[in-house]
C-alpha cells in the first residue's frame, strides 16, 4: 500500500472509531467509509451495540488475572466504563488498554482492593512482552565482561523485559493464579499477613513470558540496565538497595539461561555512544 493509501486507511479507521465513540456525526463519518451510507448506518448501530462486548474481550485477553480476581460481571462493567472513559485511539484494539491499571486504581468501587491495580500492571507487562520482538541470536559481546574495567559496559536486555513495583505482594498473587498446586493461595495469605511489598520481573524466555518476584537489589540493578545505564551505574544502584546484595555471577548465569540478555556493548569514547 502506498504512503498516501496508508494515510487514508489510517484516517478511515480513526473516523470509524470516532463514530463508535459517538464523537462524530454519522453523515460525516459515512463519507470515509467504503459502504453506502445506509448500509454503513445500519452497521454502525450494530458496532455500537456490541462495543461493550468488544471492549470486554480485548481487555480480558490482556488482563486475565484481573478478570479472574474481580469476576466476570464486575469485569464486564469495568470494561464498558473504561471504553467510555478512554476509548481506543487506533484501529488495532489489541494495543489498547495500557491505562486500565490507573483506571482501576482510581475506581472508588475497587478501593477496598488496592493490590488490583498492581496485579493489572503485571498483566499488561506480560501482554506487552508477548508481542515484543523475538531475539533468537546468540548473546554478543560476552567476552567484553573479561575487560579490566567492565563498569563502562552496557548490558542490553531482551525486548519486553520490565520491572514493576508494588506495595503489595502483586507477583505472588499473579503467580498463584497460574499455579496448579492444591493450596496455591497459601503463599498469598502469608505474603498478605506479612504486608509484603514486592518487585516483579517480567521477561521473554523463548516463546514464553515469565514472571518472578525479585529482591530489591536485583530490581534496582535491572531497572538501571533497562534505562540504558552502564554496568557500573547498575552496580551502584544495587548497592543502595536494602536487603541482600546482588550476586552478579548468579544474575548473569540466570540471565543467560533464561534468555534475558541480548548483548554486552562497549561505549565508543570518540562518539559517546555504545557500539
Amino acid at each position: 500500500m502506498s504512503s498516501a493509501g496508508e494515510q487514508k486507511e489510517a484516517l478511515r479507521q480513526q473516523m470509524l472509531l470516532r463514530a463508535l465513540w459517538r464523537d462524530a456525526r454519522p453523515g460525516v463519518v459515512a463519507g470515509w467509509m467504503r459502504d453506502p451510507p445506509e448500509r454503513f448506518a445500519r452497521g454502525l448501530q450494530v458496532y455500537q451495540a456490541h462495543a461493550g462486548a468488544l471492549a470486554q474481550r480485548a481487555l480480558q485477553a490482556a488482563y486475565p488475572t484481573l478478570a479472574e480476581l474481580i469476576g466476570a460481571d464486575s469485569f464486564a462493567g469495568l470494561a464498558r466504563a473504561f471504553w467510555q472513559a478512554d476509548p481506543p485511539r487506533q484501529g488495532d484494539i489489541a494495543s489498547w488498554g495500557a491505562a486500565l491499571p490507573d483506571f482501576v486504581a482510581a475506581a472508588a468501587s475497587l478501593a477496598d482492593e488496592p493490590c488490583l491495580a498492581d496485579v493489572a500492571r503485571i498483566d499488561w507487562a506480560v501482554h506487552r512482552a508477548t508481542t515484543a520482538a523475538d531475539h533468537d541470536e546468540a548473546v554478543s559481546g560476552l567476552e567484553l565482561l573479561a575487560a579490566a574495567d567492565p563498569a563502562p559496559l552496557q548490558l542490553r536486555l531482551r525486548p519486553g523485559t520490565a520491572v514493576l513495583r508494588s506495595a503489595h505482594p502483586a507477583a505472588t498473587i499473579w503467580l498463584a493464579h497460574r499455579s496448579g498446586d492444591v493450596d496455591r493461595f497459601a503463599p498469598v495469605r502469608q505474603a498478605l499477613a506479612e504486608q509484603r511489598a514486592e518487585a516483579t520481573l517480567v521477561w521473554r524466555d523463548g516463546g514464553a513470558v515469565r514472571v518472578a518476584a525479585i529482591a530489591e537489589a536485583e530490581a534496582m540493578f535491572t531497572e538501571t540496565l533497562i534505562a540504558g545505564g552502564t554496568l557500573g551505574a547498575a552496580f551502584d544502584a544495587a548497592t543502595r538497595a536494602p536487603g541482600l546484595p546482588l550476586d552478579f555471577e548468579a544474575w548473569l548465569i540466570a540471565a543467560l539461561q533464561q534468555g534475558r540478555l541480548v548483548a554486552v556493548q562497549a561505549r565508543r569514547a570518540d562518539e559517546g555512544v555504545f557500539a
